[in-house]
């Protein structure tokens, strides 16, 4: 059996009745999110699944999506000016 992974889901997409069908989709799946950004926990197999079926209202000219696994134990990796806090979990970027 394959074990569950996080995955951060994002997309972009120019109609409002697509990114509702497509927000739905994912609501299901997700732990948590906002707008268009969501975090997930998914077997290989759950993530092309979900693929398969966001792929279907999407229109390829206009519309992106992106899914990305996360890896929990690899460095945080930032831009710009970054310092830490004291618990050195989370960055402020300048």
């Amino acid at each position: 059996m394959s074990r569950k992974k996080p995955v951060i889901i994002a997309y972009d997409i120019s109609e409002k009745k697509t990114w509702r069908q497509v927000y739905q989709i994912v609501k299901a799946w997700r732990l948590d999110g906002q707008k268009s950004v969501h975090e997930c926990r998914l077997t290989e197999d759950e993530a092309q699944e979900l693929l398969i079926q966001l792929s279907e209202p999407l229109n390829l000219e206009t519309d992106t999506l992106m899914i990305a696994w996360l890896e929990p134990r690899r460095n945080v990796l930032c831009r710009g000016l970054g310092k830490n806090n004291m618990n050195r979990k989370i960055w402020h970027l300048n």
